[in-house]
């Protein structure tokens, strides 16, 4: 597999692909990142659909997708682009179909672009061929793009026959379709790898491109993190993994994906596609990859302990607020106190390189940590040049990551912290992290949370409940929304407990495998949960449910008071 998916490790710059035409939108080559959300709505309610694509476009989203799960769905999406036609909006639509290849070809009619799910659009692997043939058919009649979306909630059986449910598996599912794609002569297509784990995500999507690199295939590439969540979660979560992408260069359409109102999504997306494009002036960094450096698997630095940090000890948080710093926990501390247990080098990637030799004749001592300050607009470049140095000179110093910010704007200080040290994280480079900001209209208490969210993002350290929830579409049929708050509210202490609350099962039982409790909607106010991956009780109804999984979780002993 060509180790090389991306172009530049350190600096940023976009993967070169083809362009794909949707409707008067062109995504791919070098246009600029898309954002797009997806509607929450029935699709066979026309004015609900069309009113809330039209507060989606009016916030900023190029591109909007809608559920059809059966043919009448997709039929009434004929009613939908008109009704938008004529209120003078030429948002392009996007279909989002599963198990049914019928409604795609009648969605292809009507909007702009189709999404099918390999794992789930033929469950006859000899009559794929033939089914896609069809869709691509009518595709082209009426000049309607194609994504080949693949979900690691629900890859193909003869997938995970072979590779099981792993990031291999999904980029094998994709190139089957694409493969298929190209015999059939059929390329205005884009392609995505979504999971709600974000090392799952990042790899599968860097193994995709090694792949297509192989093959001569230059198709661009649609990134989410699948059931982020809401709130900062959802936030933290999506900009870390979308962010770790973005800094490889890959992405040409980004979908947050929030469990809020869709218009939401899309202030986010812009915010963390707008902070990457600032890496295009950023100063070039010279440096060259650590051949150790493994990106389609996870493997942390093996560094030696100084004192509780490195080695095999969880990474560390630490804050500059000395003064008011009084926690007992040893893993998270105040730099103040950190030099009074260990030999700290604080440096940034400009002046390491400077004078190498200084700096790492320093690093090399016992008891020793670097934290590695960004100066510069591309920090994440500049945190792997230093890193990868270290690495290829034998140098096993735990390494802390800094950057001061001045945000008065917590959610901008989320997904920028998120997209510049997430990756970091997720690729095991880092054995700490130090966020500051010179704005004192954001606490420290909220520092605080934005440092160990990035940590529990990146599953690099767990410190409280993790939720896998859904954004919702037309196929939820309950309060999503004020579900989410109940169980949040009443689960909150349950710290390291995985929860899954998802809106419909068709990828609600695989994208939430790993979690310990899942709450799945069944139908209209029904409600099924889970334990991991069995479903242990069917149709309850929705007013009842929150109550039952409280009771299912302490039934099994994972209630802490």
């Amino acid at each position: 597999m060509n180790k090389n998916y991306c172009t530049d490790l350190f600096n940023y710059k976009r993967r070169t692909t083809r362009e794909v035409s949707i409707g008067g939108v062109t995504l791919g080559g070098k246009n600029e990142i898309r954002l797009q959300s997806m509607t929450n709505t029935n699709t066979l309610d026309t004015d609900s659909s069309v009113a809330q694509i039209k507060r989606i476009a009016d916030a900023g989203g190029d591109l909007v997708r809608l559920t059809a799960q059966g043919v009448k769905e997709a039929e009434n999406l004929e009613n939908i682009h008109e009704k938008l036609r004529s209120e003078e909006y030429d948002t392009p639509l996007v279909a989002d179909i599963h198990f049914n290849p019928k409604a795609a070809e009648e969605a292809a009619k009507h909007v702009e672009k189709v999404r099918i799910n390999p794992g789930n659009f033929s469950k006859n692997t000899d009559e794929t061929e033939e089914k896609l043939k069809n869709l691509l058919d009518i595709c082209n009649e009426h000049k309607t793009a194609l994504r080949i979306g693949v979900n690691h909630g629900s890859l193909a059986q003869n997938i995970m026959d072979r590779f099981g449910d792993t990031p291999q598996g999904m980029a094998e599912s994709a190139m089957e379709y694409l493969r298929l794609c190209r015999k059939l002569g059929f390329d205005n297509v884009v392609v995505s790898m979504k999971a709600s784990n974000t090392m799952v995500m990042v790899e599968s999507v860097r193994i995709l491109c090694a792949m297509m690199k192989d093959e001569g295939m230059d198709y661009p590439l649609h990134l989410g993190v699948t059931e982020a969540g809401n709130g900062e979660d959802g936030r933290i979560k999506s900009a870390a993994g979308i962010g770790a992408l973005l800094a490889d260069g890959i992405g040409d359409t980004i979908r947050v994906s929030l469990s809020e109102a869709p218009e939401k999504e899309i202030p986010v997306a812009k915010k963390l596609a707008d902070y990457f494009k600032e890496r295009e002036t950023a100063e070039p960094i010279s440096a060259e990859v650590c051949e150790k450096f493994t990106p389609f698997s996870f493997n942390k630095r093996k560094t030696k302990a100084a004192n509780n940090i490195g080695g095999d000890n969880v990474p560390v948080v630490i804050t500059s607020n000395g003064e008011a710093f009084n926690d007992p926990r040893p893993d998270y501390t105040s730099i103040d106190q950190l030099k009074q247990t260990v030999n700290v080098i604080e440096t940034d990637q400009k002046t390491a390189f400077a004078d190498w030799a200084t700096f790492s004749a320093e690093a090399k001592k016992d008891n020793t940590v670097i934290i590695i300050n960004s100066i510069g607009k591309n920090s994440t470049g500049e945190y792997r040049a230093v890193i990868h140095k270290l690495e290829n000179e034998g140098i096993a110093t735990p390494v802390i990551l800094r950057k001061t910010y001045d945000e008065d704007d917590l959610e901008g200080l989320q997904i920028k912290a998120a997209a510049d040290m997430g990756v970091m994280f997720i690729d095991g480079m880092a054995d700490g992290i130090m966020i500051e900001n010179d704005n004192d209209k954001i606490s420290q208490e909220d520092i605080k949370n934005l440092s160990f969210g990035i940590l529990q993002a990146t599953r690099a350290r767990i410190t409280k409940t993790e939720y896998i929830s859904c954004p919702g579409c037309g196929r939820t049929l309950y309060d999503l929304e004020n579900t989410i708050a109940q169980i949040k509210d009443r689960t909150k202490h349950l710290k390291g407990l995985k929860i899954g609350i998802m809106g419909c099962i068709v990828n609600g039982p695989g994208e939430m495998a790993d979690a310990d409790y899942g709450y799945v909607g069944a139908g209209v106010g029904k409600v099924s949960l889970y334990k991991r991956k069995e479903c242990v009780e069917k149709n309850i109804p929705a007013e009842q449910a929150v109550d039952k999984l409280i009771a299912l979780i302490k039934s099994n002993g994972d209630w802490k008071e």
